[in-house]
């Protein structure tokens, strides 16, 4: 994934869906999800056995990172060498999330032009980007949690599109049928 998904469900389905509780936080569904954007992301609660929904920046800054300025770029990492990266390490053993999505984006490129393609599950079916988390403490002393898609090699349907990128890995238990592209 390069770096655009769909999440068009409201909270309380996404709640239901992943069986997971949240505060007051809220979002809108978006079609068009960026990086540096907050995005709703699926915690484990390491006291109680609950799953916790809460609003963290897409694009991962490490918590001993000088400043931001890496986020933008840190937005998908590759499970296959996560964890020989000094970025990924401790999230990869300690703050592992679910991204919810309902779509995502690639784009083929055809000589100077780019053609996206959507990808879903089961014809839009809700289902789960494997994620890291991390904590940021900003000069100000705010703490800015921060997350990143877990990645790996295209598979048969979305090699065709994605030449330059790795395909997401989606990691749910639901999840019954193959990945296609949207309106196929």
């Amino acid at each position: 994934m390069c770096g655009r998904y769909r999440l068009s469900r409201r909270k309380q389905l996404v709640e239901e869906y992943f069986d997971s509780v949240s505060g007051d936080e809220d979002w809108n569904p978006r079609y068009n999800i960026a990086p540096t954007q907050p995005v709703p992301v699926i915690r484990q609660n390491p006291k109680e056995p609950i799953r916790e929904l809460s609003l963290m920046r897409w694009g991962l800054i490490p918590s001993w990172s000088k400043d931001p300025s890496s986020a933008a770029k840190m937005i998908n990492a590759r499970s296959e060498t996560a964890s020989t990266k000094p970025a990924f390490r401790d999230a990869l053993k300690l703050r592992r999330c679910v991204i919810p999505a309902d779509g995502f984006y690639e784009w083929k490129r055809d000589g100077k032009t780019k053609q996206p393609f959507c990808f879903e599950v089961n014809q839009g079916q809700l289902f789960a980007f494997a994620g890291l988390w991390d904590r940021w403490k900003d000069p100000s002393g705010n703490w800015i949690k921060t997350c990143l898609i877990l990645t790996t090699a295209p598979n048969a349907v979305t090699e065709s599109v994605t030449t330059e990128c790795q395909s997401s890995s989606i990691q749910t238990t639901t999840i019954c049928g193959s990945i296609r592209a949207c309106g196929t």
